[in-house]
């Protein structure tokens, strides 16, 4: 390994090493890993970018971070730290001008760079509030869908949304900007609300629940990732599509697949609004048995809905 390459792997945000490893960091600190650590006896050194334990000792840098961490020599370190010079969302950004449910300019998905992101999900801070306290969503949902969260160079945090096939193989990951609109940081509010990694498909959400499927059961269809979660917190088997302007023909045929193989009711509750029926109506052809459910007077989506239940 080139000095140079290495020095790209020192220079990666330690406090970002960290939290990828399983550490939860607050305030630049954190619980010792090394040790039977009761008070946060780890220190972070945002500046000089290492870390130090003032009780057992351990300190130093990103690699010598993972060497401990995963009880891993030097190169197996530096291999795992590698992938990480590119963030998970080095692809395009969201677009509806896009043709199809392939992001990324047209090249092929690499899931092995990405596997390793959702072996031990971790969630900020940041991704705790937005997931439990803002969306009220269930946390067995959470570990379902194997979401995790992420922070950049910049300093903006990011949830990973992974997509997974009826076999459970990694597609294509959805990234969410936490920071987006919040402005709790200039690069956060500058940064895209949606990335996506080079040719990811993000067409439909949550396929694995479909192995779950018995006789009779009800598969409910939302508009959205964050409106399926909350539709898993509410005890329904769900899955989710694209909007009705990103509705590719992809996702058309996977849906139309569905109807043929599957036993099962189809139910919906569109958004209350023109797209969210347009997206109901363009459903329906290719599920002619979807039902259609109204949401109550003064929501205007399921996940709103749920969180006026819980609330």
């Amino acid at each position: 390994m080139e000095k140079y390459e290495l020095q790209k792997l020192r220079d990666l945000p330690i406090e970002g090493v960290a939290e990828r490893l399983g550490i939860r960091v607050t305030r630049h600190r954190c619980l010792c890993p090394f040790h039977d650590d009761h008070h946060p006896s780890m220190s972070f050194s945002v500046k000089k970018n290492t870390f130090r334990c003032f009780v057992c000792g351990a300190h130093g840098g990103t690699i010598d971070l993972a060497m401990k961490c995963l009880n891993k020599p030097f190169l197996d370190a530096c291999r795992w730290l590698d992938p990480l010079l590119t963030s998970p969302w080095g692809g395009t950004t969201h677009s509806e001008s896009l043709p199809s449910g392939r992001f990324g300019g047209g090249r092929d998905f690499d899931a092995s760079r990405y596997e390793r992101f959702f072996d031990r999900p971790f969630l900020s801070d940041r991704a705790r509030h937005f997931l439990y306290e803002e969306r009220h969503i269930d946390p067995r949902v959470v570990r379902w869908c194997r979401l995790t969260s992420w922070r950049d160079r910049d300093g903006v945090e990011w949830l990973q949304i992974p997509y997974f096939d009826l076999k459970g193989r990694l597609v294509g990951i959805q990234n969410r900007n936490l920071c987006y609109g919040s402005g709790s940081t200039p690069q956060g509010s500058a940064a895209p609300r949606f990335r996506f990694p080079a040719g990811s498909r993000c067409g439909i959400y949550n396929l694995p629940v479909l192995n779950r499927l018995k006789e009779g059961d009800e598969l409910w269809i939302t508009e959205g990732a964050s409106d399926c979660w909350a539709m898993l917190s509410s005890g329904r088997k769900a899955i989710a599509v694209p909007s009705a302007t990103l509705l590719t023909s992809d996702v058309v045929e996977q849906l139309s697949t569905l109807n043929s193989q599957l036993s099962t009711e189809f139910h919906m509750y569109p958004d209350r609004d023109e797209p969210g029926e347009r997206l109901f109506l363009q459903l329906r052809e290719v599920l002619p048995s979807l039902e259609h459910h109204q949401l109550p007077q003064g929501y205007k989506d399921f996940g709103e809905w749920w969180l006026g239940v819980k609330s």
